[in-house]
């Protein structure tokens, strides 16, 4: 089954199968598998909202955030199996809460969405193990490609 949807003005297609496996099989036990966690972090109300909505179609369970600051305050900080951050945002950037989240043990997979594309900040972002480091307006599929990317990564694929 495929699934389209419009983000950042392009429509985009995803199957509702990955890797053969239906998104959500059942466990062995027969239970439903608790749906991945993908916490938003953006001061743009408009695009945290967009974001929140596009990750949620594609089956996910998403939480949005105004700030890094929020984001490390909140209970959702243990249970979050991929950030999606803005670099640059009032208070602590994307950058600096990746560092934090290193530094404090957490393996949390990071994705980058910036609108100002700084060659130095992507290389210190991806040598620190990011993602991705997308420029807006997201292309979805991209986006898609790196939660697939974030989420074998966080299950040790």
């Amino acid at each position: 089954m495929i699934l389209q949807f419009l983000f950042a003005g392009a429509v985009c297609a995803i199957s509702a199968v990955r890797s053969g496996v239906p998104f959500l099989a059942r466990a062995k036990d027969g239970q439903l598998p608790q749906l991945p966690l993908i916490s938003i972090i953006e001061d743009d109300e408009s695009v945290r909202v967009a974001t929140q909505s596009f990750v949620r179609s594609l089956g996910f369970a998403a939480c949005a955030f105004a700030s890094a600051e929020e984001f490390l305050q909140s209970p959702r900080l243990h249970d979050t199996s991929c950030v999606i951050a803005d670099v640059q945002m009032s208070g602590m950037s994307g950058v600096e809460l990746q560092s934090l989240l290193v530094a404090q043990g957490h393996r949390t997979p990071v994705i980058f969405i910036t609108a100002f594309h700084e060659e130095h900040i992507r290389a210190r972002a991806m040598n620190a193990g990011a993602i991705g480091f997308l420029s807006k307006p997201v292309n979805g599929q991209i986006l898609i490609e790196c939660l697939d990317e974030a989420l074998n990564r966080r299950n040790g694929g």
